[in-house]
């Protein structure tokens, strides 16, 4: 059984993200990238699965810059087998992702595709409904708990009204929420390993994707800076202050 792993190259969580100073785009000049941290916990799955003998072999991959070879090797460190970079210097958005996705999953014959939730840098959150849509695949989205038996997953998922476990017929599509795993460090012989293992490089009119945008950013703008906290002295104080200058109730 293959699995297939995407991840997504994004400014580490711990950064703070700065804007460009025209406020065109995020300024990402000498900034710590890293794998989005669902896909991080995707791979830790995966890996996961094949230690268990679940999976025979984890392909990860990913669309974006050169530099997600970066990403890809750490995910190869993590356990993974190989890696498919699909090269473009356009912004990759959802749909794209997923046909892309859909293209390799079907030619490498992958029966679990794994993937986050959502990635921190746009928080779409889509990407993976979208590649169930155009795979006719069934899916388990916000993953807390992943088991395999037999042709079948069953996935418990994290939902507004607690849990729900849903049972998928393989091939299926699996996004992973934070309390799935928790993903281990790269030892340092694993890292070194990783780059001797194979990592296959394309493009997206490999799969007849094209990347034009149907979207356009008028302007960047970092988020309001938090005012400071105040004690108030009484409810009736907190009650007119809700009331008449946070005007949430």
């Amino acid at each position: 059984m293959k699995a297939l792993v995407a991840v997504k190259r994004v400014i580490d969580y711990n950064v703070k993200v700065r804007v460009k100073a025209d406020h065109s785009a995020v300024d990402l000049t000498n900034t710590k990238m890293s794998i989005n941290p669902f896909d991080e916990i995707a791979v830790e799955e995966a890996v996961r699965l094949k230690e268990a003998g679940v999976i025979d072999e984890i392909i990860v991959a990913s669309i974006g810059p050169k530099e997600s070879q970066e990403q890809i090797r750490s995910a190869l460190a993590l356990g993974a087998d190989r890696g498919i970079l699909v090269q473009t210097e356009d912004k990759a958005y959802p749909l794209q992702v997923a046909k892309i996705l859909k293209s390799i999953a079907e030619t490498e014959g992958t029966e679990i595709i794994l993937l986050g939730k959502q990635a921190i840098d746009d928080d779409n959150n889509q990407t993976g409904q979208m590649l169930a849509a155009l795979m006719g695949a069934p899916q388990g989205t916000f993953a807390s708990k992943v088991v395999v038996e037999g042709n079948e997953v069953k996935v418990t998922r994290e939902v507004d009204g607690g849990l729900q476990t849903v049972a998928l017929d393989l091939p299926a599509i699996i996004t992973t929420d934070l309390r799935l795993n928790e993903p281990r460090y790269a030892k340092l012989p694993n890292i070194m390993k990783a780059k001797k293992k194979p990592l296959d490089e394309k493009t997206p009119a490999d799969f007849g994707v094209d990347m034009t945008s149907k979207q356009q950013i008028i302007q960047v703008e970092p988020p309001a800076d938090r005012k400071a906290g105040i004690k108030v002295g009484s409810v009736d104080e907190l009650v007119d202050k809700l009331k008449n200058e946070a005007k949430v109730i």
